[in-house]
């Protein structure tokens, strides 16, 4: 990898010779600016106000517009002079958890590259220090015309360095969030629980740029003399979401289809309806005991029979004793 800077990391009194790269690569697909009616490309062409020409890149410098609107050359020379330790160094300030980094701070990354075998040893005890205790190294660097802010972390058996932010840069996210007063149910919350499982972790691996490839094809369709592919019909919808509970459960739903699972919610609590009210307890019991009494109705049926049938024994047993009373009485009276 090329190199984009030479320097040393300042660790103490300890100077660790290392070349900066990129820790990182746009694989973005750009487009130039063409001329609509014939395919043209358009250019920038640089002119000189003074002279009123255009201009070589050898020729081009850097200048400083101070308020009045004078410019003020500065060259590299000037630059790489500047009286500050970072110009040509990596000083290291201190070691912090690496959970004190605001991730909002965080800028381009590059790989710390030791300069050559003097630089082995050294950059290989900064590398296990920064193992072992567990932390990362703030860094102050000057690059591109300005000091910056940096971390340093072990990546395999490599140092990365990203670049920071300073704290003033950061943005304070105030007047963001909805600034009206929302409750949310527990409801809502397991429901949300339940899709985050759902959709559990992924490989990092394993995404792509989607939006790339299908620039990709474009591009190959029309070099090709076809008609490029279009995207597939959009389903009504969309718009708010007038029923948050319904949604989260659709989506828990598509989840676990996507996933060749079991797309019912069973183990999650029912909604409430719109006409719940606090006595929905007292709701269920009634329920329950309804239920209790609808089990144990027959049982209730089958005993009033086993009575009616007993006083129909009774009453039939009854009726025959009587005609054998009244015959005896006949026979005495006789």
């Amino acid at each position: 990898m090329r190199s984009i800077w030479n320097g040393a990391i300042s660790f103490g009194l300890v100077s660790i010779p290392i070349k900066l790269v990129n820790a990182t690569e746009n694989h973005s697909i750009s487009f130039r600016q063409i001329h609509i009616e014939d395919g043209g490309r358009i250019r920038y062409r640089k002119f000189c106000e003074l002279e009123d020409r255009e201009v070589s890149s050898q020729e081009i410098g850097k200048g400083y517009e101070d308020a009045d609107g004078t410019i003020i050359p500065i060259t590299d020379e000037d630059l790489a002079k500047l009286p500050i330790p970072t110009a040509k160094t990596i000083e290291i300030v201190a070691f912090v958890p690496e959970d004190r980094i605001d991730p909002l701070q965080m800028d381009a990354a590059y790989y710390l590259q030791a300069g050559g075998a003097p630089a082995a040893k050294p950059y290989t005890l900064l590398r296990e220090a920064l193992k072992r205790s567990k932390k990362v190294a703030i860094t102050k660097y000057a690059l591109r015309g300005r000091e910056r802010l940096g971390m340093l972390r072990v990546v395999g058996d490599a140092i990365a360095m990203h670049g920071l932010l300073w704290p003033d840069e950061v943005r304070s996210p105030e007047g963001v969030a909805p600034d009206t007063d929302v409750t949310v149910r527990d409801k809502e919350l397991d429901l949300a629980d339940a899709l985050m499982d759902t959709l559990g972790e992924v490989d990092l691996e394993d995404l792509h740029d989607e939006y790339r490839e299908a620039v990709e094809e474009v591009v190959a369709a029309k070099a090709a003399g076809e008609s490029p592919p279009e995207a597939p019909a959009e389903e009504p919808g969309g718009g708010k979401v007038l029923d948050l509970m319904a949604a989260l459960e659709n989506s828990v739903r598509a989840a676990r289809e996507s996933r060749g699972e079991d797309a019912e919610v069973k183990h999650l609590p029912q909604r409430k309806t719109s006409r719940s009210s606090p006595k929905e307890t007292g709701g269920k019991k009634s329920t329950s005991t309804t239920k209790k009494k609808t089990a144990s109705s027959p049982r209730k049926s089958t005993s009033k029979t086993s009575q009616s049938e007993k006083k129909t024994a009774t009453k039939k047993t009854a009726a025959k004793k009587t005609p054998a009373k009244k015959t005896t009485s006949r026979k005495r009276s006789a």
